[in-house]
């Protein structure tokens, strides 16, 4: 059974950074694919903020591009998403999704089978 374990949220200001982490555990297959949702409150949406594949393959939603980065620790199986420059806007709920095949466009979360419990991001103005 595949478990993900996400955390490093916190309450920054304006202009601050953050850095989440996730940890995967109990996977047996040699790829996986890792995203970074958001989620503004429980009714609404989750969106989709990166996404990186088994190769290393980024991408990111348009409005953090260049302000987030996506990463892996190739010795720890741990997955992280760097996030500079953080604006009000960026205030979320944010998960890490996790799944071992690809079967749908990267920043949809439809197609993840595993989430993480999810860390709270709070940017002030």
């Amino acid at each position: 059974q595949v478990h993900v374990q996400d955390a490093g949220g916190g309450s920054v200001q304006a202009g601050g950074s953050l850095r989440l982490s996730c940890a995967v555990s109990g996977s047996t297959y040699p790829r996986i694919y890792i995203g970074w949702f958001r989620q503004v409150s429980s009714g609404k949406k989750r969106e989709g903020v990166a996404h990186i594949d088994s190769n290393g393959r980024t991408s990111y939603k348009a409005s953090v591009q260049g302000r987030f980065t996506i990463s892996k620790d190739n010795a720890k199986s741990e997955w992280y998403l760097q996030m500079d420059s953080l604006k009000p806007e960026d205030t979320a709920m944010y998960y890490c999704a996790a799944d071992t095949t690809r079967s749908g466009p990267d920043l949809e979360d439809w197609w993840y089978d595993y989430w993480g419990q999810g860390t709270q991001v709070t940017v002030s103005s």
